[in-house]
């Protein structure tokens, strides 16, 4: 690997934390890889929500305001639409504002609504998104950023996965 990559599932607001902190924090994003967190070993959005609340606070971010159903159900839509986004070259732009809509807003990332709001931001056309969205091509993109992941020892996310293959959870301890 010949850069840094971010790991995330826009269903967990761990990894919403840690993808605003890499953007404040690095000069350059190297690369926003998302992954289904199904396909990786933990496989479950176990979030304490508190916790969140209060270091999104801590970091000066917006104020987590969770979806009424949290963890959101079926959000393969979102995935293949951030997996078209990262083809495009907007994949940071559209991560960044699906997560906002849904841990800032309190939207439900299973409603394609919500996803073509953070499309939209990102300036990527709803037609667009499900254009890109239905192809295989996308479809096996996301199934091999999956495999990617689990081979190099991603178990959960967020991760960061340096050139030299550490790898980092950038989840902090409760204070």
């Amino acid at each position: 690997m010949d850069h840094p990559r971010f790991y995330y599932d826009l269903r967990s607001p761990a990894a919403w934390l840690a993808a605003e902190r890499v953007v404040a924090l690095l000069d350059e994003v190297h690369e926003f890889v998302p992954v289904e967190l199904a396909a990786l070993a933990a496989g479950d959005t176990d979030a304490d929500l508190t916790e969140i609340a209060r270091q999104a606070a801590a970091h000066d971010l917006l104020p987590l305001r969770a979806p009424a159903v949290f963890p959101p159900g079926d959000t393969r839509f979102a995935m293949l639409a951030a997996t078209y986004a990262k083809q495009i070259g907007k994949v940071v732009a559209y991560s960044l504002a699906a997560f906002r809509q849904t841990f800032a807003a309190g939207r439900d990332l299973a409603d394609r609504e919500t996803v073509f709001l953070a499309g939209a931001a990102a300036e990527i056309h709803p037609a667009a998104l499900v254009k890109g969205a239905a192809l295989r091509g996308t479809a096996e993109r996301l199934r091999v950023a999956n495999a990617e992941a689990a081979a190099l020892g991603v178990l959960d996310v967020p991760a960061v996965v340096a050139r030299d293959g550490a790898i980092d959870y950038l989840v902090e301890a409760p204070a």
